[in-house]
C-alpha cells in the first residue's frame, strides 16, 4: 500500500503585540536562531513530506532569504502570505495544497518545542480518528468568570486540557470545514463567535469529534517576553 503523504502548515503571520517588540515574535532569537527555525527544523526531520509556510504580508522574500536559504530547509514547498485573522491564514494554506496529501498538520510557528514524539503520536491518532489536537491536562484550578469579575463556576480540573498545536486532520475534512467557515464568517462574527483553533472549526462545521493527544508541557507558545526567557532554558 502506498504511504500516506502529509503536509504541515506552519503559521508565522502573527504580529505578536503582547511581545512589545519591533521584531515579530517568530523572528526573535532563541540561542542565536529564530523562534520559527525550531518548529520548521522539527518538521524537516520528521515524517512530514511537505511544508507550507504562511508569513505576514511582504515577508515572503525575507523568509526565503533569512530562513529557508540560511538553514537549507528542503521540505518547504510554498511560502505564502497570510490573512487578517489566524483562520484566514490557515484557509489560505489549505487552499494552496494542490499536490497529493492525505493529512494536514496545522502548527503555530511560535511553538518551537515540538518534537518527533509529538508529531508521531498526533499522526497515528489522526490515522485512527481523522481529527486530533495536541494538548496537556491543566495543572492549575480553572475558574469561569463573568463580565462582572465574579466566579460563575469551577470546572472539574481532571477534564480540562490546555490545547496546543500541531492539530492534525484528514485533508478533505479540514478543507471542507474551512470553506464552510469562510462562507459563514460574517454571520459568525455578528453572533460574537470567535474562532480560536482548528479543532473548533471541525467540531462546529463538520460535527466531528476531535481526539486529544498528549503533547508536552514544554510545547509552549512564545507570546510574552517571559516566554522567551523560559524558552532559553528549554533549548
Amino acid at each position: 500500500m502506498d504511504r500516506i503523504r502529509t503536509t504541515a502548515i506552519v503559521l508565522a503571520a502573527g504580529q505578536g503585540k503582547r511581545m512589545h517588540s519591533d521584531v515579530r515574535k517568530q523572528y526573535l532569537l532563541i540561542r542565536d536562531k529564530p523562534v520559527l527555525y525550531y518548529s520548521l527544523k522539527a518538521f524537516e526531520d520528521s515524517v512530514i513530506d511537505d511544508i507550507v509556510l504562511v508569513v505576514g504580508e511582504g515577508e515572503e522574500d525575507f523568509c526565503q532569504r533569512e530562513i529557508l536559504d540560511q538553514y537549507g530547509f528542503r521540505k518547504i514547498r510554498a511560502v505564502i502570505c497570510g490573512g487578517k485573522e489566524r483562520y484566514h491564514s490557515v484557509a489560505y494554506g489549505i487552499r494552496c495544497i494542490n499536490w497529493e496529501c492525505g493529512y494536514i498538520f496545522i502548527h503555530d510557528g511560535a511553538r518551537p518545542f515540538i518534537d518527533d514524539a509529538i508529531i508521531d503520536r498526533a499522526f497515528e491518532e489522526a490515522k485512527r480518528s481523522g481529527a486530533c489536537a495536541v494538548g496537556m491536562p491543566v495543572k492549575d484550578t480553572i475558574k469561569i468568570v463573568g463580565k462582572n469579575g465574579y466566579v460563575e463556576s469551577t470546572p472539574d480540573r481532571s477534564r480540562v486540557w490546555q490545547i496546543q498545536t500541531p492539530q492534525v486532520f484528514e485533508k478533505p475534512l479540514i478543507a471542507s470545514a474551512y470553506e464552510k467557515l469562510l462562507a459563514e464568517e460574517k454571520e459568525l462574527s455578528a453572533q460574537g463567535v470567535t474562532v480560536t483553533d482548528d479543532a473548533m472549526v471541525v467540531e462546529f462545521f463538520m460535527n466531528t469529534p476531535v481526539k486529544l493527544v498528549q503533547g508536552s508541557y514544554q510545547n509552549i507558545k512564545i507570546t510574552t517576553p517571559e516566554d522567551l526567557k523560559i524558552a532559553e532554558t528549554f533549548v
